[in-house]
């Protein structure tokens, strides 16, 4: 999942040029998967509740093995777009289902921890993905006869897509080494299995336990028949209010801008593209990093001292980088003409030599009006990289230090608490709808977010996700309650005050 949904980062400059996208028909090649992707978060977990956990993952296994190949062969725009749109169906489940399973067979004392591998995974996806767009990029670029021939350099977006194909078919075996969730073998009534199940994990004096608690739990419900009004019980009001802000934290804060476009926020520093491919490669390492050090922190410390400090840490890191990019200027000059590319008309750009731009949007506006919007999209990292004077050794610190505090946080935390707040008879259908929000939000970022560097600029983008992040880090001092430790039936004895009229 984190390969399907990273993979786009290192595909959208050369999509957008081949096709001739517009900035809003961009954010859709990108946002397109998230789209379905929500889509499924909402049919996810009830349909998991009658076929079961490991046969709907299966199914998104081979999704993603679609999604692939019909993304590396795609013949246009549309074609593209819906095979990305059929690969974030499988996303959509993952999301879902991967946390919901691990947490229902994990002892209470390791919840936190193997919830957290869920986390790491999609991260080691993600990071993967940065260092083979990459690699596909310098072997595009290289003399080697076999890069060649299989035409890395003419099909390289191609190729970092169909690369998707590995890990669909390695996730797809996998899975046979899976066995069926305990709680839903409960739930369906198999307690023997059930018990036998959980004892792997456990031992089976703590599974029987665990699965008397299950049964009692769902006495008198079936959970998959539960219609939405039944979320918005009084009873529910806390933990659904929890749910719902901390989805769209993770996500509002712009976590998923830097994952699908981190190469176009740093080409703005003035880097280049090599470089930015290779800083990219960076973030996916500090991400996976700082998620090994959250999942062994998460069941000592807690998740809410991983929330303040990963939150306080994520708005510092957004202020910084809103003055990093105000603080930029554009200007060129002779000098820094004479390394553009041949095919760039510096005649046409004469009029802006010696002219200084406080910032990146008067910068790009006047390179449209002199050279064309098609030349000046596709000289773009040149053309910053020859005029801008900022430092982009903060904007580095910036982004590394912003995906360390999710890393450690509100990314693996998030899924974490997703899987504890809410009662088991109801807990397919709240996770399902409150990742759905979660899904929505970051449908909604990733859509405007080249639109926001085009009309809005990196600092004013960055500084709304700052100020998100602040607000955000106000609700968790005040409302979200620790959970590490306690089983999910003591919790909702806890957070479920009031009796719940079930239906």
């Amino acid at each position: 999942m984190g390969f399907d949904a990273s993979v786009i980062s290192g595909v959208n400059k050369f999509v957008e040029l081949e096709f001739e996208l517009s900035k809003l028909q961009l954010g859709w090649a990108v946002s397109s998967l998230t789209l379905t992707a929500t889509l499924a978060m909402m049919v996810a977990g009830p349909w998991s509740d009658r076929v079961g956990r490991k046969k709907v993952l299966t199914y998104a296994s081979l999704l993603y093995l679609v999604s692939a190949i019909g993304s590396a062969f795609a013949p246009n725009f549309t074609f593209l777009v819906i095979a990305r749109m059929i690969g974030g169906v499988g996303v959509g489940i993952s999301l879902i289902i991967a946390p919901m399973y691990i947490a229902e067979i994990s002892p209470p004392g390791m919840r936190g921890r193997m919830v957290s591998f869920n986390q790491l995974n999609i991260v080691l996806g993600i990071s993967v993905a940065f260092f083979t767009n990459f690699l596909i990029l310098k072997l595009g670029k290289s003399d080697l006869a076999w890069a060649q021939s299989l035409k890395f350099d003419e099909h390289n977006w191609r190729w970092m897509l169909g690369l998707e194909a590995l890990p669909a078919i390695l996730y797809f075996f996998g899975l046979f080494f899976v066995p069926k969730s305990p709680r839903w073998l409960a739930m369906k009534g198999n307690y023997d299995e059930a018990i036998s199940i959980m004892s792997r994990a456990s031992g089976r004096e703590e599974a029987i336990k665990i699965i008397d608690e299950v049964r009692l739990s769902f006495r008198k419900d079936k959970e998959s028949r539960l219609p939405l009004k039944e979320l918005f019980q009084p009873s529910l009001r806390l933990v659904l209010a929890i749910g719902l802000v901390v989805g769209i934290l993770q996500q509002i804060t712009g976590i998923n801008s830097v994952f699908f476009y981190a190469p176009m926020i740093f080409e703005q520093s003035g880097i280049g593209t090599d470089a930015s491919f290779s800083q990219a490669i960076l973030v996916g390492l500090i991400n996976l990093v700082f998620t090994i050090i959250a999942i062994s922190l998460i069941d000592k410390l807690g998740r809410k001292p991983l929330l303040v400090f990963g939150v306080s840490g994520i708005a510092i890191c957004m202020f910084l980088l809103a003055y990093g990019f105000q603080d930029a200027t554009y200007k060129l000059t002779e000098e820094s003409m004479n390394s553009l590319p041949a095919e760039v008309d510096q005649v046409k750009l004469a009029p802006m030599v010696g002219t200084t731009y406080n910032s990146d949007i008067e910068f790009k506006a006047a390179l449209r009006e002199s050279v064309g919007t098609d030349m000046a999209n596709t000289y773009e990292s040149q053309l910053i990289t020859s005029a801008v004077s900022m430092n982009a050794v903060l904007i580095l610190i910036g982004i590394l230090g912003f995906v360390a505090c999710f890393a450690i946080s509100i990314g693996p935390v998030m899924w974490v608490l997703f899987s504890e707040l809410f009662p088991n008879w109801i807990r397919g259908l709240a996770i399902s709808f409150v990742g759905l929000v979660n899904s929505g939000v970051s449908f909604s970022v990733q859509l405007i977010f080249p639109w926001e560097l085009e009309n809005l600029g990196s600092s004013t983008t960055f500084l709304i996700y700052g100020v998100f992040a602040a607000l955000g880090l106000v609700f968790i001092i005040m409302k979200i309650p620790e959970t590490k430790g306690r089983s999910l039936e003591e919790l909702e004895a806890i957070l479920v005050k009031e009796p719940v009229e079930k239906p």
